[in-house]
C-alpha cells in the first residue's frame, strides 16, 4: 500500500502550499520540482503559472509544458513533497535539469518519501508517453542520486558548471 498519492495542485491546498513555501524559505532549502513557487508573489499567481505551463499551447516563453504534482500522504492528506514531470526536455533540462524535479519538506525527510515520489512519477511518465526519463541532482545530494539508484537510474555522466557538479542518471520505463 503506497503511504503518498500524487495529486494535482487545487485552491484546496492553498494553505498547505503556502506553509510547504514557507517551510522551504525559513530553511534556506531550494524548492525544487514546485513549478516556480519560490519565485512567486501570491499563490494566485503560482497557480496560474502552473496551470499555464501544463499545456504546449499555453506554456510559458522558455519553459516546457509540465505537471505539477502535491505529494499527499495518504493517512493525514497531509503534503509532505512537491515533484514535476517535464513533457520534454529543452537544451538546458537535457544538460541540467531532467525531466522530473521533485523535493520534500525539511520535516518529512528521511522517512522514503522521495523514493515513493519517484516511483509513483515513474508510473505518470508512462502515462505521459515517456519511457526514458532523465533525472538529474548536485553531486553533494547522496539522498537525492539514492532515490534515483533505488529508482532504477544509471549514472550517464556528470556536468561541471559554475553551480558545481550534476550528475545525469536515466531510468527506462519497463
Amino acid at each position: 500500500m503506497n503511504r503518498l498519492e500524487l495529486v494535482i495542485p487545487t485552491e484546496e491546498y492553498k494553505q498547505q502550499i503556502l506553509a510547504y513555501r514557507e517551510e522551504f524559505i525559513s530553511n534556506s532549502d531550494s524548492l525544487d520540482g514546485t513549478a516556480g513557487l519560490h519565485a512567486a508573489e501570491t499563490f494566485e499567481e503560482w497557480y496560474e503559472a502552473l496551470l499555464d505551463n501544463s499545456k504546449e499551447e499555453t506554456k510559458r516563453e522558455g519553459r516546457v509544458p509540465a505537471t505539477t504534482y502535491l505529494a499527499i500522504r495518504t493517512e493525514d492528506s497531509a503534503l509532505v513533497g512537491m515533484i514535476d514531470i517535464r513533457h520534454r526536455l529543452n537544451d538546458y533540462l537535457f544538460a541540467c535539469g531532467g525531466h522530473i524535479g521533485y523535493s520534500v519538506r525539511k520535516s518529512e525527510r528521511r522517512k522514503g518519501y522521495a523514493t515513493e515520489m519517484l516511483k509513483l512519477a515513474l508510473t505518470a511518465c508512462r502515462e505521459l508517453g515517456i519511457t526514458k526519463v532523465l533525472v538529474t541532482c548536485d553531486k553533494n545530494n547522496i539522498s537525492s542520486a539514492r532515490t534515483i539508484l533505488s529508482n532504477g537510474g544509471i549514472l550517464e555522466n556528470e556536468i561541471i558548471d559554475d553551480d558545481g557538479i550534476t550528475q545525469r542518471y536515466w531510468i527506462t520505463i519497463q
